[in-house]
């Protein structure tokens, strides 16, 4: 690696931290520390959401799969488009509103309990108990990544590029809270952004025109081109495999990280010019992902590149900006990549420490602890939670990646049902809610545990679906089993109130 590409990536290391030290100065108390206050207008929330969600995922996986695959893997892309757009449609304005009305929660588990009101704090501690697991292991997935690009890039010891990644992640979080996580998460948006506008373009004006792109596709391999994977196309529009494609944009529903982003904005009206925000960036950005690795298959059949590809096709946008990009534009699209990992770590790690500040120290330890001793608390957990996934994240070769996939559908299936169904439905009670959280949880860990032993359609089912099945089911039977409060019919009704004075 060039000493060019280096200078490039330490400038932008250095930027993340220097927001993270300007967040410090705006942060005066838990509100701000957790959710900047709710005060974060159109273009950062929306941004943000999308940097969060989208991770390494997007500049890795999204062109690995259409390389290694076609454009028939193509459909997880639409489903999660689709699936990201009714979020913000939906849970989006109601969230913000409803979290407000709700005793001001400022974490999920928090708005649990009021909107319940579950006086056991038994919906509060299980679902902080499934953001703490699910999300250490999830940032540990992500500071591995973060490592091998270190690795792979640089020529490092893992372990090194271990450390100095998480160095620079927990110090701007540590410091700066939600603040500086959202504000990084706009520069890392707009970088990844970027990247994948200028790299397909490239690409394309190296390859001459889409008939020379399309027939060098058909060259390696005629499949690639088809966008229903062999089958016609009425035939896979109803199959189990394209319904389980597309049931990955279920998973917004349910993810804290992201769902956080919509109660930190400042009013319905920011919520709505966040969502053309972040689905504009979306879209854009997940058909460049998609166009770079479909170009890729012919931009690298017959060189020296496609065999190492054959065993790794992750790594097809790393060696598009090698082979592309001087060294100084290479750097800037290598941190590009360093930016999609690290703006999902930063929103988990204190989405996590939101967790255990919130709802168990001050639920069990503290409950009139300051504000300011609260901050430090929470400060001092992200770098507990950091030390813990580093530990995990050590051992380059664990099976934590396996976890982190399906860790998506958990959270889908956990509190997605949850969240949309108390947002939209008066008689939801905590019964419910407790059966629909603990029930898609299970349902999912049982599915991924079996499915290859069932066999069959089941086993071609992704588990999101039986998980957003069961957890719905149990919450429209269970909430029967109590009559919600006046308080908390009275609360809806406020709340449909304000969606349609503000909204």
């Amino acid at each position: 690696m060039s000493t060019a590409t280096l200078i490039t990536f330490i400038i932008y290391l250095v930027g993340m931290l220097g927001i993270g030290v300007w967040a410090y100065f705006q942060t005066r108390n838990l509100s701000d520390y957790i959710l900047g206050g709710r005060k974060l207008g159109g273009l950062v929330t929306g941004l943000s959401a999308s940097a969060s969600d989208m991770s390494g995922w997007l500049l890795l996986g999204v062109p690995g799969a259409i390389y290694a695959g076609g454009l028939g893997e193509m459909w997880i892309a639409v489903g999660l488009v689709i699936g990201a757009y009714f979020n913000w449609k939906i849970t989006a304005p109601r969230l913000r509103v409803y979290t407000e009305r709700a005793n001001n929660a400022i974490t999920l588990p928090e708005y649990f309990t009021h909107r319940f009101e579950d006086n056991s704090n038994l919906l509060r501690v299980i679902s902080a108990l499934v953001i703490l697991i699910f999300f250490t292991v999830y940032v540990a997935s992500g500071l591995t990544a973060g490592a091998k690009l270190f690795e792979a890039s640089f020529e490092m010891d893992y372990q090194v590029a271990l450390l100095i990644g998480a160095i620079v992640i927990v110090s701007y979080t540590f410091v700066g809270g939600f603040l500086a996580v959202s504000w990084t998460d706009v520069v890392q948006g707009l970088l990844m952004a970027l990247a994948l506008v200028v790299a397909p373009i490239v690409m394309f004006v190296e390859l001459g025109s889409f008939e020379s792109i399309q027939a060098g596709v058909i060259a390696v391999d005629s499949t690639k081109t088809d966008w229903f994977a062999g089958k016609s196309a009425s035939d896979f529009l109803l199959s189990i495999s394209f319904f389980s494609l597309m049931a990955w944009g279920l998973g917004y529903y349910g993810q804290p990280h992201l769902l956080a982003r919509f109660m930190a904005a400042q009013s319905i009206q920011h919520v709505h010019r966040a969502r053309r925000i972040a689905m504009s960036w979306m879209v854009i950005s997940m058909l460049g992902a998609l166009l770079v690795g479909y170009f890729a298959i012919a931009f690298f059949a017959g060189s020296e590149h496609a065999a190492l590809l054959s065993g790794d096709s992750e790594k097809v946008f790393i060696l598009a900006t090698q082979v592309l990009f001087n060294e100084w534009f290479a750097g800037f699209l290598l941190a590009a990549i360093l930016a999609a990992v690290m703006s999902t770590i930063d929103s988990q790690l204190l989405v996590t420490s939101s967790a255990v500040t919130e709802d168990f120290y001050r639920v069990f330890f503290r409950r009139m602890a300051t504000d300011n001793e609260l901050m430090w608390v929470g400060r001092i957990a992200v770098l507990l939670i950091a030390a813990i996934a580093i530990l995990i994240a050590m051992d380059k070769d664990a099976k934590v990646l396996g976890l982190v996939s399906n860790a998506w559908a958990g959270f889908g299936a956990a509190f997605g049902p949850v969240i949309v169904i108390s947002l939209l439905w008066k008689g939801m009670t905590r019964n419910g809610a407790l059966a629909g959280m603990l029930g898609g949880a299970i349902t999912v860990i049982l599915w991924i545990s079996f499915k290859q032993d069932m066999g069959g359609w089941m086993a071609d089912t992704y588990e999101m679906i039986p998980g957003v099945i069961v957890s719905t089911v149990l919450i429209l039977l269970l909430s029967k089993t109590q009559i919600p409060s006046i308080t908390m019919v009275e609360r809806h009704s406020q709340v449909l109130a304000d969606l349609k004075q503000k909204g």
